[in-house]
């Protein structure tokens, strides 16, 4: 009898967003005709913008001719799509090949494959609260996970504990859930401290479009010595509409090597074993994000989500209410006021205003007693539930 992978029976029941949409739904069931505010899930809500429909529809005539028609991709990314990212590293003052950028379905398919790199037998440090995944991904191969608690004290943002010792070490910045984003100089002391250890940062970027302040890093090749200890996987899902679309990008200089092993050239032995490339049109739509017209399109759309967090962090900013986030990502941390548990908070905002978030519990255990909201939903909603905010706790 084949014996499955037992390490699934360690894995905690992912009960978060089922939990919500359970509790709305009862909820609506009790309110029939109530409206919601969802700023809970991390979804867009605005459409492609018009120079990636362009391209797209522009990819699917090629598909129906034969002089244009593509097959299979090259499995590691098209050319043109490796070039164009390379170069948009290049705007960035990082200086990238072709060949180090892999083109994937996605940031989150991305993080579970990368992970093939690795023994099972390293452990994975995460510093949490923390996107859930990059601990289940790590449970299901049965590795050692080492949890780095952060919390108000540090801003969310913690610095490598020499006390700790990890092979892989996930850094999320602008992070999810917390919003915050890692300094030049924080960056460095988790670069300097991975090359002292032999250990592999695992940089989730996928936030990065949403930092504005010009000293904040973009990208941990912005530190020096990064491209000997890092590893930066990026998405289009939020800085470009692509979360039905799915597409990504990682980064693996040529530099990286551990145990005389090259990680640049381990991975595409991989991608050419394991995958068959993105397709030519979703490719195709991808490129026309990097294009002048199209970054001009998409910071569009990006301004209207930061617009929305601005007007929470306006209403809580009013309340008195501590958080994090925000300015440079589209998620907002805050405390829960009155000493208000997460789902405690969470049931308050849903049957008082009708408000719904993500209770910060479920993103590890120092994220009880915090909340998430995102920016991702309209503009209208966002204005009236900031409103409702402060209505609520201005009368207490």
């Amino acid at each position: 009898m084949i014996t499955p992978n037992m390490h699934y029976d360690d894995l905690k029941d992912s009960y978060l967003f089922y939990n919500i949409a359970q509790k709305t739904k009862a909820y609506l069931e009790a309110n029939p005709g109530k409206y919601l505010y969802r700023m809970g899930i991390g979804d867009v809500s605005l459409p492609l913008c018009e120079a990636v429909i362009a391209a797209l529809h522009e990819a699917v005539d090629d598909q129906s001719k034969k002089n244009t028609f593509h097959g299979y991709m090259p499995e590691c990314g098209a050319p043109f799509l490796r070039e164009a990212i390379a170069k948009y590293y290049a705007e960035k003052g990082v200086s990238l090949s072709s060949d180090e950028v892999f083109v994937s379905s996605g940031a989150s398919d991305e993080l579970g494959d990368i992970l093939d790199l690795f023994e099972r037998s390293s452990s994975a440090l995460v510093i949490e609260p923390a996107y859930p995944a990059y601990v289940d991904a790590n449970v299901m191969a049965g590795r050692n996970i080492i949890h780095l608690a952060s919390g108000k004290e540090n801003q969310f943002l913690p610095e490598p504990d020499d006390h700790l010792k990890a092979d892989i070490l996930y850094i999320c910045s602008p992070n999810n859930p917390t919003g915050a984003v890692f300094s030049k100089t924080q960056l460095q002391k988790w670069v300097d401290y991975a090359n002292q250890n032999g250990s592999i940062i695992l940089f989730d970027a996928a936030y990065e479009a949403f930092i504005e302040e010009e000293s904040l890093p973009h990208s941990i090749f912005e530190i020096e010595g990064a491209r000997t200890c890092a590893i930066e996987i990026c998405s289009l899902s939020k800085t470009a509409g692509f979360t039905g679309t799915r597409l990504g990008y990682t980064v693996i200089p040529k530099e990286l090597v551990r145990n005389g092993m090259n990680l640049n050239a381990m991975w595409v032995r991989n991608r050419t074993t394991k995958t068959n490339g993105v397709s030519y049109i979703i490719q195709k739509g991808g490129a026309a994000v990097f294009t002048p017209e199209g970054q001009k399109q998409v910071k569009q759309n990006i301004q209207i989500y930061k617009n929305n967090a601005k007007m929470l962090m306006e209403a809580l900013d009013q309340l008195g209410i501590w958080y994090c986030g925000g300015k440079n990502a589209p998620y907002i941390w805050m405390k829960c006021p009155g000493g208000m548990g997460s789902w405690e908070f969470f049931d308050y905002l849903l049957n008082e205003i009708q408000v719904v978030g993500t209770p910060g519990e479920g993103f590890g255990a120092c994220g009880e007693g915090y909340f998430r909201f995102s920016t991702f939903g309209s503009p209208e909603d966002t204005k009236e539930a900031a409103r409702c905010l402060v209505q609520l706790f201005k009368k207490q």
